[in-house]
C-alpha cells in the first residue's frame, strides 16, 4: 500500500492514513504482549516515522495531537481515550456514534459530536477491547461485560437489542481508593457516622450498603473495609473486581462470563460457596443480585460475622425486601418465613446512599435491623440526612447503641420502622 496525503485532506484524513500504515507495519500479537507503556512508545515512534517518510509538515502542537490520537486509536480506547483520562470523568456513555455523554463530578454532560465516524467505529472499539479478553460480541452474543486492564468496567450492547446502534458504558476505575477521611472531607458522611460505622465493622457487625446505580456503594464498601483488623483473612467476591483492600491477607475472587462457545461461566454464587471452604474470617461480596444472597446469609450466620456487601435498593426497607426476593431465587426451596427470619437474625446494619441533584453522593441513612415483630422485619434509623433549606451531611437523630450491642437486639428500645 502506498500512503499518500495532501494538505487539503485535513488532519482527520491524515490521522486515518497514519493509523492504517502503523497497523500494517506492527505485529498485533507482539504489540499486545508488550507492557502498556512500551506499546504506546512503539506506536508513537512508528507514527513519527510514517510522518517523516511522507514529508508531512505540521506545527509542534498539531504534530503532538496527531501522534497522540494515533496512539489512542491503535493501543488505547480511540475516541473515548481522552474522556477516560479526564480525572473529573467517572463514567463514559456512548449511545450510538452521535450521542455521547460523560458523568463529570456526579453530573451527566453531553459530549460534542464527531467522536465516532459511524457505527462501524463504535463496533471496532468494542471488538478491540473484548477480543484480547477472550470475549466476543456479535448478533448471536449481542451483550458483553468486561474489565479493562486498569480495572474499569465496560458494558456493551449492540443491535438488534439496541435500537440506537452499538452502546458502550465505561465505569472508570479510580486512581486511588477513597478512605473514610476522604468521604468526610467530600461531605459524603459525617465524622460521627463514620466513627460509629468503624466501631461496628471492628465489632464484626454484618453490614449491607444500599442505594441506586452510581451512588457510591462500592466506594463506601471499600472505605469501611479499612476498619477490618489487619490480622484477619478476607475473601472478596465481585462480578468485576473493583475493591482494593489495604489489608495484607486478602484473597480476591472475580466471576467469569461464558467464553465464545457459551461455556465456562463462573458466577458470584459459585464463588461464595467456594469461599466458605477457604477459611475466611470475613467475606466481602461486591454486590448481591440473585441466589447468592442466601449463601451470603448462611455464611454470615455460620461463623463469618462481620461480612459486608452491597445491593441496589431505594431504602433500607426496600433492601430487606429485595434481599428476601433474591434469597428465594436460589435453588433451595425454603418458606418465605424462614428466609425473613434468617435476614432479621443475620443482618445488623443497613447503610443507605443517595446521589443528590448537585452530583454529591451522601450517606442518607444508617439503620439497624431489630428482629421480627409479628412476622415483619423491624428497622431503627440511627443516623439520617435531614432536609432543610439545603441538603446536609448525615446527622445523628438518635443515640446509637454501642457497636458490640448490635447483635443483642433485646438491649435496644427503639422507635421501630416497619420493614418487609
Amino acid at each position: 500500500m502506498n500512503l499518500r496525503w495532501h494538505p487539503s485532506g485535513g488532519q482527520a484524513h491524515l490521522r486515518a492514513l497514519v493509523i492504517e500504515r502503523v497497523r500494517d507495519r506492527m505485529d498485533a500479537v507482539t504489540l499486545a504482549d508488550s507492557p502498556p507503556a512500551q506499546r504506546r512508545l512503539r506506536v508513537r515512534e512508528e507514527a513519527m516515522r510514517v510522518l517523516r517518510e511522507q514529508r508531512v509538515v505540521l506545527s509542534a502542537r498539531d504534530l503532538a495531537r496527531v501522534v497522540s490520537e494515533v496512539s489512542d486509536e491503535v493501543v488505547g480506547l480511540g475516541p473515548i481515550e481522552a474522556l477516560l483520562k479526564d480525572p473529573d470523568v467517572s463514567e463514559v456513555m456512548v449511545n450510538g456514534p452521535d450521542d455521547v455523554y460523560v458523568e463529570r463530578k456526579g453530573r451527566i454532560e453531553t459530549v460534542e459530536h464527531g467522536l465516532f465516524e459511524g457505527e462501524e467505529a463504535v463496533h471496532h472499539l468494542i471488538e478491540r477491547i473484548v477480543g484480547p479478553l477472550g470475549l466476543r460480541i456479535d448478533e448471536s452474543s449481542p451483550m458483553v461485560d468486561a474489565r479493562l486492564p486498569d480495572g474499569s468496567r465496560l458494558h456493551a450492547i449492540i443491535p438488534p437489542l439496541s435500537l440506537c446502534g452499538p452502546v458502550v458504558t465505561v465505569r472508570k476505575f479510580g486512581v486511588a481508593a477513597l478512605g473514610p477521611d476522604d468521604l468526610v472531607r467530600l461531605g459524603s458522611v459525617s465524622e460521627e457516622t463514620v466513627s460509629f460505622l468503624g466501631e461496628a465493622v471492628r465489632a464484626r457487625a454484618n453490614l449491607l450498603v444500599s442505594g441506586g446505580a452510581g451512588c457510591g456503594k462500592t466506594t463506601l464498601l471499600g472505605a469501611l473495609s479499612t476498619f477490618i483488623p489487619t490480622e484477619e483473612r478476607i475473601v472478596t467476591i465481585e462480578d468485576a473486581a473493583e475493591l482494593r483492600l489495604a489489608q495484607p491477607h486478602v484473597v480476591r475472587l472475580e466471576a467469569r462470563p461464558p467464553n465464545v462457545e457459551g461455556r465456562g461461566a463462573i458466577t458470584v454464587r459459585d464463588l461464595v460457596r467456594n469461599a466458605l471452604r477457604m477459611r475466611p474470617d470475613r467475606i466481602v461480596v461486591g454486590e448481591v443480585r440473585g441466589g447468592e444472597a442466601l449463601d451470603m446469609l448462611q455464611a454470615m450466620n455460620t461463623g463469618h460475622e462481620g461480612s459486608m456487601s452491597t445491593a441496589h435498593a431505594n431504602s433500607p426497607a426496600d433492601l430487606l425486601r429485595r434481599l428476601e426476593t433474591m434469597a428465594l431465587m436460589s435453588d433451595v426451596d425454603l418458606p418465605v418465613e424462614h428466609v425473613r427470619e434468617q435476614i432479621a437474625s443475620t443482618i445488623d446494619l443497613v447503610v443507605h446512599l443517595v446521589r443528590l441533584p448537585d452530583g454529591r453522593r451522601v450517606v442518607a441513612r444508617v439503620s439497624s435491623v431489630e428482629g421480627l415483630d409479628g412476622g415483619r422485619t423491624m428497622l431503627r434509623d440511627l443516623f439520617e440526612m435531614r432536609r432543610g433549606r439545603e441538603y446536609r451531611s448525615p446527622v445523628a437523630n438518635a443515640l446509637p447503641p454501642a457497636a458490640g450491642e448490635l447483635g443483642s437486639r433485646e438491649t435496644l428500645r427503639p422507635e421501630l420502622v416497619t420493614g418487609p
